[in-house]
């Protein structure tokens, strides 16, 4: 079999990625402006609720320290383009967090084993499971200063900060909002099974479905739990791990009882410099975002996401941290699709700061199934498209 050339490559790269960036980078920046627009909005009927920035720089605990404000905004003047607060999952699909105001000086504490209520505060007589690695209690106590909102009923019982609770608060918000700011033919609260709050934006290429995500920035500490890096790792270097470490982490309210660990701001400098040595792993990372968008996985609600992309690239990294190892872009390239391959079909991928969580748990297995089909097709006779 003759491996695609140098051409191959950059024709697909200059006719599909060059394009895709384009049209997302354009739709990020519509998206962000409407919603800073709304958070704003937001932030001024609810003192707990912040407008999402530009700047990444939200959280009282990050202002107030000038080393770690110097740091994050030393890496917001790279090139790479950042928007803090947004993920694109898939050209259509964003996921935007909104940090929330008056819980600062967080402490990790046994917090209490048990729980005897529903998220309406009715009494249960067995307790609500314990929550998953990728998931925690939060009790108000955690932290040393804490607005007095955050102890009142509408979001509180017995003590926890109840996701749930919070994403109804905010829901309303977000719909009185809409309104208040005449953004209504522009944004539109889509209807959800669970508690998340997700709503329509329109641009002016498309509609970007977009998940609002209320968040708790912690940047002063790195969660226990999350044991990492592991021993004898030569990638990423350790000074860019003490970097990491020190930016922390955030809790997001996606579920009903328990907030979900997030590592954004760690996941972002990972990205950043990644080819400082002269290697291919970005070109490697976008040319495999696309395949998987326009064969592998299309569509506006994907199995697989650009987050799972991005985790396959960090634990291909660590696997071959040498600078030889992403010298010829064929070669590369195979092999990030070889680790993608085998995690969609053994239906397991790990969570690349929590190894004990598959992100790959909940996904619907014949989706997962039809995607590695297609991936052993492409590693059979790997050509790219440019249809």
């Amino acid at each position: 079999m003759k491996p695609f050339t140098d051409e191959d490559v950059e024709n697909y790269i200059q006719s599909k990625v060059e394009r895709r960036h384009h049209l997302v980078s354009k739709a990020v920046e519509e998206v962000q402006k409407i919603i800073q627009q709304l958070t704003t909005e937001i932030s001024h009927k609810a003192i707990r609720f912040q407008a999402i920035s530009n700047s990444g720089i939200h959280n009282e605990n990050i202002k107030d320290q000038p080393a770690l404000l110097a740091k994050w905004s030393a890496m917001l003047r790279r090139k790479r383009p950042f928007h803090p607060s947004i993920q694109v999952l898939a050209p259509s699909q964003f996921l935007i967090t909104v940090p929330l105001r008056g819980l600062t000086g967080y402490r990790e504490c046994q917090v209490r084993h048990w729980r005897y209520y529903t998220i309406n505060g009715a009494k249960l007589l067995s307790s609500v499971r314990d929550p998953e690695e990728l998931h925690q209690w939060l009790e108000v106590e955690q932290f040393s200063k804490s607005l007095q909102q955050w102890h009142e009923e509408d979001v509180n019982i017995e003590g926890d900060l109840v996701p749930a609770k919070v994403l109804i608060v905010f829901r309303e918000l977000v719909e009185k909002s809409i309104i208040s700011c005449n953004l209504s033919s522009k944004v539109t609260v889509l209807e959800s099974f669970s508690s998340v709050v997700r709503v329509a934006v329109e641009t002016s290429e498309s509609q970007v479905e977009v998940e609002l995500v209320p968040a708790v920035e912690i940047p002063t500490c790195w969660p226990e739990k999350a044991r990492w890096p592991r021993c004898l790792k030569r990638w990423p270097s350790q000074e860019k791990v003490r970097c990491i470490k020190s930016l922390g982490f955030d809790l997001l309210a996606r579920s009903n009882y328990h907030w979900q660990l997030c590592f954004s701001r760690a996941e972002h400098i990972l990205m950043e410099g990644l080819d400082e040595d002269g290697g291919c792993r970005m070109k490697c990372f976008r040319v495999m975002r696309q395949m998987k968008e326009d064969v592998w996985c299309a569509g506006n609600k994907p199995v697989i996401t650009a987050y799972h992309l991005q985790t396959v690239l960090f634990w291909t990294c660590e696997k071959y941290p040498r600078t030889k190892d992403w010298r010829c872009f064929p070669e590369a390239f195979l092999r990030l699709v070889q680790k993608l391959h085998k995690c969609v079909s053994q239906h397991f991928l790990k969570h690349y700061f929590l190894k004990n969580t598959n992100l790959l748990k909940y996904a619907n297995t014949s989706d997962l199934d039809l995607v590695a089909s297609k991936l052993a097709v492409f590693l059979e006779n790997p050509v790219f498209c440019l249809d």
